[in-house]
């Protein structure tokens, strides 16, 4: 706990230092003004069960808007009404017109069961060579074995590939730039994952250039992950118009670091958290964002080919369930993991 709050107060003086570049940031004042006009905003990252990762999820021989509505029925039914949603940049270089068209699919499917849509544009965790086509079958008992990152490694590294990522990102901004169904985007999960570290500062201060030049109605944000990245770290909260953060640790961490965020002055969601065995659940977490008034979207939804039900690194190789989930609330045909989390859920909720 010392060194984190060192760490912390670290990143924090580094913050006030770090040069801003936010000509077109939101006010505060536009930030709360935002944030008000919802109710409690709670949801999954979401990914159906039927995709073992963001290309499978979008490109058009496996898009899925059957399992898709079904699935997002599941979070409708315990008041769930946001979902935080990956795309990814080879799924829309193979097709951009029909990769938009499934993206305005999705948000159609989504908004009829009263779900509001966070997307996310890159991701530095898991897989480092994506590939258009044919994705592989899941690992047998292997946490997230066919993730992908976006636009991957070293290809995030080369700033030859930019241009091409500036036409996607301010295409798909300016096709949906003024969507109410559309929440919030997140324009960068995780930089400096797998090992990168500063390695990705180019495309982040890229990304949300590009971002500042569409100048969306909805805000931007890039979320907080680790608390040694203190340059990355900088960047993000500096120039984020909501402050977004994950967090997988306890109450008591996870406090201490809702704390130190909170002197940015702006609204807070937590874009990732829940992982049981690491004691963060709903039972502990969930209430404790709700009496804090932070967006809390946990990871994963429904248990399926991404294999979240398993811990990080620790793959059981004969895929039987774990004696504790990892992740997920769901079963494929909708019956809960555990019933009492659904209930205080729905309780949360104030749903029947």
């Amino acid at each position: 706990m010392k060194n984190l709050l060192m760490v912390a107060l670290s990143m924090i003086g580094t913050l006030v230092m770090a040069q801003t570049g936010t000509s077109q940031k939101w006010s505060i004042e536009k930030a709360e003004k935002w944030y008000a006009q919802y109710k409690w905003l709670n949801g999954a990252d979401f990914i159906p069960s039927t995709a073992i990762n963001q290309l499978e999820m979008w490109q058009g021989e496996t898009f899925d808007p059957e399992t898709i509505e079904r699935e997002l029925g599941y979070a409708q039914g315990i008041g769930m009404n946001v979902m935080r949603v990956y795309l990814h940049s080879l799924a829309y270089k193979q097709d951009p017109k029909g990769f938009k068209k499934r993206m305005d699919q999705y948000l159609d499917i989504s908004e009829s069961k009263g779900i509001k849509t966070m997307f996310v544009i890159f991701d530095d965790v898991w897989g480092k060579e994506p590939k258009i086509g044919k994705q592989p079958e899941p690992i047998t008992g292997t946490h997230n074995s066919g993730w992908m990152q976006d636009p991957g490694d070293p290809a995030s590294k080369d700033q030859a590939n930019f241009p091409f990522l500036e036409t996607y990102v301010k295409d798909i901004l300016t096709t949906f730039k003024d969507d109410k169904r559309v929440l919030l985007w997140d324009l960068y999960n995780e930089p400096g994952n797998s090992g990168k570290i500063n390695d990705s500062m180019p495309l982040l201060q890229a990304v949300f250039s590009w971002a500042r030049e569409v100048n969306p109605s909805q805000p931007i944000s890039a979320g907080i992950w680790s608390w040694g990245l203190v340059d990355l770290n900088a960047f993000q909260a500096l120039q984020s118009d909501i402050i977004t953060y994950h967090h997988y640790g306890d109450e008591k961490d996870h406090k201490l670091i809702i704390e130190l965020l909170r002197t940015h002055g702006r609204p807070m969601i937590c874009t990732e958290y829940m992982a049981r065995t690491r004691n963060s659940r709903f039972s502990n977490i969930m209430p404790m964002l709700k009496e804090e008034n932070i967006g809390a979207i946990n990871w994963g939804l429904v248990k399926g080919k991404t294999n979240t039900i398993y811990q990080w690194d620790t793959p059981i190789d004969s895929g039987e369930e774990p004696v504790e989930w990892f992740h997920d609330i769901f079963r494929k045909d909708g019956t809960p993991y555990r019933q009492d989390e659904v209930d205080l859920i729905k309780k949360l909720n104030g749903k029947k």
